[in-house]
């Protein structure tokens, strides 16, 4: 049955949201002509208020699509599935570029909201900013509405992508249609195996909200453009900025921390595209923060601040178009393809940019200006430098970044630039930003101090204590860590002047005013000692000592090595043993060996159980039910033993996906002072074992034969009542056979089962994947008490791991919550104050 209502409701919904912002913007802007008229003020907000539940109103009919699973629907057929899970199948809503505009905009609205009920309880002062930022706010709304309306305007002219196409809507030429037009999917293609991880249903959320509310800066200042009220805008706006830095930077490192624990390329920063595009504006809007304190004082820096505060938001709408354009193609894993909205994008972006720059031109002379010069001696001075050099860093993102951009706009003029990303981007941006963020950490140390300590003009000699202390805990570090390399050691030094000079002025005035700059300072250093320690010293664990031809690329073959399952291989201080094939049942704790599922072959999702499955003493399932989990992922345990005191297993995954690519995810081991990360790079399936031809072996009981390099004994061959639960009837009879197999590691026992059930021979074979054999009991021969039997060697089974020990990695991350808890101290500090 076609539920074809819920796209028209949902395609409705969204056309009343774009013309009721676009009807807002224009009542917004009469508003902020005549603040003494009631009326325009009265019916804009109540027209943003229609236009919030109309958004409200799309979110929650795409989700009943999707959480449904409403397969007539492209949008849900694309990106979801029956076995999806409820928490992975609400990630689905923000994997097309539909459904990330949706939540942009579901945000836009709550913190539009958020702006109108807190404007309501301020003063006169505060409420003439309101009709001019929602102005701003509700034409944002506009733009981003038009990115999902799907309509045709002219021609082939289409403005936007409506997620509420039908299948038959969206794929038109399929012959299907003519004779069952109403043919539903019985399943859909599901998520990407990417996202199907915990922080991907926060971290895109989280950054949506932060993309929201990086608007708020920007609308502030064009409110006080607009107003030309040049310096009061900065108190109020200050929290609200705090706020977006904090969501903003918490959506960075969310993705980060689901860097490290899904993709397998070792780290948790990559120096992708579309994570610099994202990054670049947080610390624009990080800049603009710190203009903000001192722009009262300083007219360089409140012009500044204009710049900083607007820049934020065209970075954000210039990071939208690199992600969603397509323009960025295989240069970034986290790009979307073109859905032919490059045009709506370029027309976003310029739009603001124009009106941002015209009416800063404009108000440009009537900007206060200073009366005498910042002085080289003064806390303000120091600032300024600080959020140079984090401009700087900005720069050299954006410039190398936008390479693409470069060539797509020669191919416009008829030219062909061919300019190439660096082939090593790491290596290429981490050195620069090193060195940039070198330097801020000690301005952080500098100006911080001075800030609070220095009542008069600045002497060098008040560093002198803190100099002192931190270079002198810098060498008891470098002794007890090992940091050796000259460029570190300059890095380790400027990272804990800055920690030293901050603790300094926290414990010396103990005050809530200095504690959120003070700690996030501290935040700052910790994350660069971290990042330093994690990423320049770690250490390959999984070296391939034994000279095996793994790989071609000499990197991944000297860092790889192979283990045959159960069978322990010591590598440096490690032990490391493959112990098999496992999964993760769902609403079951730990992981379950493979072989005791036995997949239905209906579902992708279900399988019954071949034994009773036990925690401890508690049975959580019996044999023969029926659980649920994600059959294409397997977790290949791997045991790490270190002497007594360190043994413990990780599970790295590897799923199959013929629809989507394979995918290969880590498993970590946390410890106060590093982490051992490891992944597979390469697994044997059983689909891919070759055999060698049948070799039959004539024997009697408690014969020895030889199988290549083992010794194998038939020691008994016993009758059996039931097969597989399955009792034999009158007629039927059934042997197992117990063949004991002498390897240097000690035995192995197999099983194999010789049967005639209803006239019909069965030889049910037993496969050791430890020996590479599968045996057969293919003959009984009760004249003379020979048994044949039928081997088949094969390969080991056996898989590739990386393992890698990276120090030190809770230092970043606990930097990373100072950064943001500082922040936070901030932001509560600054909204008391204008409360």
């Amino acid at each position: 049955m076609l539920r074809s209502y819920l796209g028209q409701i949902g395609h409705s919904l969204s056309i009343i949201a774009f013309l009721t912002s676009l009807l807002a913007t224009y009542v917004y802007v009469m508003a902020s002509k005549k603040d003494d008229v009631p009326f325009w003020k009265n019916l804009s907000s109540k027209l943003f208020f229609v236009h919030g539940v109309a958004v409200i109103g799309v979110v929650a009919t795409l989700f009943t699509i999707i959480i449904n699973k409403y397969f007539e629907y492209h949008y849900a057929w694309d990106n979801t599935s029956l076995s999806l899970p409820f928490g992975y199948a609400i990630s689905t809503f923000w994997q097309d570029q539909e459904g990330s505009f949706l939540l942009w905009m579901f945000w836009d609205v709550i913190v539009g909201f958020a702006l109108i009920f807190w404007f309501r309880n301020k003063g006169k002062v505060y409420q003439s900013y309101e009709s001019p930022m929602m102005a701003v706010f509700s034409a944002v709304q506009a733009f981003l509405g038009s990115m999902i309306i799907g309509a045709v305007i002219v021609g082939d002219f289409k403005l936007g992508s409506t997620p509420f196409l039908l299948l038959k809507e969206s794929m038109p030429h399929l012959s299907l249609w003519a004779t069952n037009p109403d043919f539903v999917p019985k399943d859909g293609n599901g998520l990407n195996p990417l996202l199907q991880n915990y922080w991907m249903v926060i971290h895109p959320p989280t950054t949506f909200l932060g993309f929201a509310m990086t608007t708020v800066p920007f609308a502030f200042a064009i409110a006080a453009l607009w107003k030309k009220d040049y310096e009061g805008w900065i108190k109020v706006a200050q929290p609200w900025t705090l706020s977006a830095a904090i969501l903003l930077g918490v959506g960075i490192m969310m993705g980060a921390i689901w860097a490290y624990e899904t993709l397998n390329f070792g780290g948790y920063w990559n120096w992708d595209p579309v994570e610099n595009a994202v990054y670049v504006p947080w610390l624009v809007m990080v800049g603009a923060l710190h203009t903000m304190m001192i722009s009262h004082k300083s007219s360089s820096a409140l012009k500044t601040t204009f710049i900083l505060a607007i820049t934020q938001f065209i970075l954000i709408l210039y990071s939208t178009f690199l992600t969603r354009s397509g323009v960025l193609g295989s240069a970034s894993v986290h790009s979307f393809t073109d859905l032919g909205l490059s045009g709506q994008l370029l027309v976003y972006l310029f739009f603001f940019i124009i009106i941002a720059v015209v009416l800063l031109v404009w108000r440009w002379k009537e900007l206060p200006r200073d009366e005498e010069e910042v002085s080289t001696y003064s806390s303000d001075f120091w600032i300024f430098i600080g959020v140079t050099v984090l401009v700087l860093a900005a720069f050299q993102l954006t410039v190398t970044t936008s390479i693409p951009v470069y060539n797509k706009i020669g191919e416009v003029f008829g030219l062909k630039l061919n300019m190439a990303m660096p082939t090593d981007p790491i290596e290429h941006f981490t050195v620069i930003q090193m060195w940039l963020f070198i330097a801020i950490v000690i301005l952080t140390g500098i100006a911080q101090y001075y800030f609070w300590k220095n009542q008069g003009k600045l002497t060098w000699n008040k560093l002198v204590n803190p100099l002192v202390i931190s270079l002198f805990l810098t060498a008891i570090i470098i002794t007890l860590s090992g940091v050796n390399k000259w460029q570190y050691i300059v890095l380790l030094a400027a990272g804990m002047f800055c920690i030293v000079a901050n603790l300094n002025i926290l414990f010396y005035y103990k005050k809530m005013k200095i504690a959120g700059g003070a700690v996030s300072h501290i935040g700052v250093a910790l994350m660069l000692i971290g990042i330093m320690y994690s990423s320049a010293y770690e250490k390959v664990i999984s070296l391939n000592f034994e000279g095996n031809k793994l790989f071609q690329d000499e990197k991944d073959n000297s860092e790889s090595t192979l283990l045959y399952i159960k069978r322990p291989t010591r590598i440096q201080d490690f032990h490391l043993t493959y112990g098999g094939e496992f999964i993760k049942i769902r609403k079951v704790p730990g992981y379950v060996e493979k072989r005791f599922v036995q997949q239905l072959m209906d579902s992708d999702y279900k399988g019954v159980l071949r034994a009773d499955l036990m925690d401890g003493e508690k049975i959580l399932a019996k044999k023969g039910d029926t659980v649920e989990y994600n059959a294409e992922n397997t977790y290949y345990q791997v045991n790490f033993k270190k002497g007594e005191k360190e043994d413990f297993n990780l599970y790295p995954r590897y799923q199959i996906n013929p629809k989507m690519g394979n995918v290969v995810s880590p498993d970590i081991k946390h410890y106060w002072n590093k982490d051992i990360y490891s992944h597979v790079n390469y697994v044997t399936t059983g689909e891919e074992k070759q055999w060698t031809p049948t070799e039959e072996y004539q024997v009697a009981l408690k014969d020895t034969f030889f199988l290549n390099d083992h010794v194998a004994i038939l020691d008994e061959v016993r009758p059996l009542t039931e097969l597989e639960g399955l009792p034999l009837q009158e007629g039927d009879v059934a042997a197992e056979a117990t063949l004991r197999i002498l390897e240097r590691d000690g035995e192995k026992i197999l099983k194999p089962i010789f049967a005639i059930k209803n006239r019909e021979v069965w030889s049910i074979p037993v496969v050791s994947n430890e020996l590479g054999i599968r045996a057969q009991l293919l003959k009984i021969d009760p004249s003379t008490g020979m048994f044949t039997f039928g081997i088949n060697r094969g390969e080991k089974e056996y898989i590739i791991i990386k393992a890698i020990e990276k120090p030190h990695m809770n230092v970043l991350w606990a930097g990373t919550f100072l950064v943001f808890l500082g922040l936070g101290i901030s932001a509560y500090r600054r909204f008391k104050l204008i409360s």
